[in-house]
């Protein structure tokens, strides 16, 4: 088969194709060189006047970075570890957005002004003298104008990293005509290839109907023949891991990012700088706490929600029921969730556990995937929220009952 134009040029060495032909790789890092690389982001010149709210958060990457308990590594220094990591080794990033400078939910502090001049400071851009170079940008309020404009520019980029977030995940609505025109497709049409990353904040907090949902739903309808990848990773650790996997392998497919909210500050959603040091991103995350033969029912999930079902666990001392963390919904591991399962015995039940509605997540999709068992061993069914027209309710009060017999349907039922 002659190979496409596009792969000649600056796309030389680069690929598309099957998931499974590629090796997986360790996208671990040093643990002395994760320290000093976060302890520099923490560092300004002698004239510039951070703005005195940023002491503490500063204060906290400090630590971190020395290891004191109890801090751990966060969401936000993860991400700034993995661009961090990447620019010195000479990967550009670029990052656009609504809000992304500072992170929508103050939590990234990526461009800094002071607050006296007005003058901007970006820490990423002086971590070394040979460095490559990043791109921080709050973008205009037009979704479909800025991720085309990204996706033009991930043409061009193969050997960086370049992302583009929502402020909120519902707000791709707006931009879904590049989505299905360009991003899902253009592989299959054209032989075009990118490795552009969409960051998508996603997960049902009680803020209303356009505050809540990434539509899910949506990108694994329209997965197909390899041609995006779709994940929700659930510790920074694997946020951290799967950035550095979107450059460091030399295949080239869009990442779609369930990223969290609540779980940005979250004290379970923490990781050790030794997770970051070593290993690799996992798309399926096994229950090693429950011995198999206590095992009573598996529950499967992604994001969010596995903190939820392993609180409430643990308050109803439920030592058997194991909490199976599906990271990667597409392309599925399937013969990795084989494997995990394995452990358990015939006829165990399994459950998909969502936050969003039944006709939307992740659910209609894995039930046809799997149908009413998985390998014919386990009998499979769904826990969800009833379908709904909306994603999510407008009441606070009403998502949180939602949510807690969500849960209690879950563990107790």
């Amino acid at each position: 088969v002659r190979q496409p134009e596009m792969l000649h040029g600056v796309w030389h060495g680069y690929s598309g194709g099957a998931d499974i032909e590629v090796p997986e790789l360790d996208t671990g890092v040093p643990q002395e060189r994760l320290a000093a690389l976060l302890a520099a982001q923490t560092r300004f010149p002698e004239s510039f006047h951070p703005h005195p709210r940023l002491k503490r958060p500063m204060q906290a990457r400090i630590d971190m970075s020395q290891g004191h308990p109890p801090r751990r590594i966060d969401w936000s220094a993860a991400e700034a570890l993995a661009f961090a990591t990447l620019l010195t080794e000479g990967v550009r990033v670029r990052l656009t957005g609504q809000d992304s400078e500072r992170g929508t939910f103050s939590q990234r502090h990526a461009v800094l002004h002071d607050y006296v001049n007005g003058h901007t400071y970006v820490p990423l851009a002086h971590l070394a003298p040979d460095q490559a170079p990043v791109e921080i940008i709050n973008s205009p309020l037009s979704e479909a104008g800025v991720l085309g404009f990204e996706y033009g520019y991930s043409l061009d980029c193969p050997d960086g990293l370049v992302l583009w977030e929502a402020q909120f995940g519902d707000f791709i609505n707006a931009a879904q005509v590049i989505v299905d025109q360009f991003i899902a497709s253009a592989e299959r049409k054209w032989y075009r290839l990118s490795g552009l990353v969409l960051l998508l904040p996603h997960g049902f907090e009680g803020q209303g109907p356009e505050h809540s949902s990434a539509r899910l739903e949506r990108f694994l309808t329209i997965a197909a023949e390899d041609n995006i990848q779709v994940v929700c990773p659930s510790t920074p650790a694997q946020y951290f891991h799967v950035l550095r996997r979107q450059v460091l392998r030399r295949w080239r497919k869009p990442l779609v990012v369930m990223s969290p909210k609540s779980l940005l500050r979250h004290p379970r959603a923490t990781s050790t700088l030794e997770e970051l040091a070593s290993g690799r991103f996992q798309r399926i995350i096994p229950d090693a706490t429950v011995p198999p033969e206590r095992l009573q029912r598996v529950l499967m999930c992604s994001g969010k929600i596995f903190y939820d079902l392993m609180q409430r666990r643990e308050e109803l001392q439920r030592h058997d029921i194991a909490i199976v963390r599906i990271e990667q919904l597409y392309p599925l591991a399937e013969e990795a969730l084989a494997t995990v399962l394995g452990e358990y015995r015939e006829g165990t039940s399994i459950y998909w556990v969502q936050e969003e509605p039944e006709n939307m997540g992740a659910w209609r999709y894995l039930r046809v995937r799997f149908g009413e068992r998985i390998r014919e061993r386990f009998p499979f069914s769904g826990i969800y929220r009833r379908s709904a027209a909306s994603p999510a309710t407008g009441s606070h009060s009403s998502h949180k009952l939602e949510q807690q017999e969500l849960v209690e349907r879950a563990l107790v039922e």
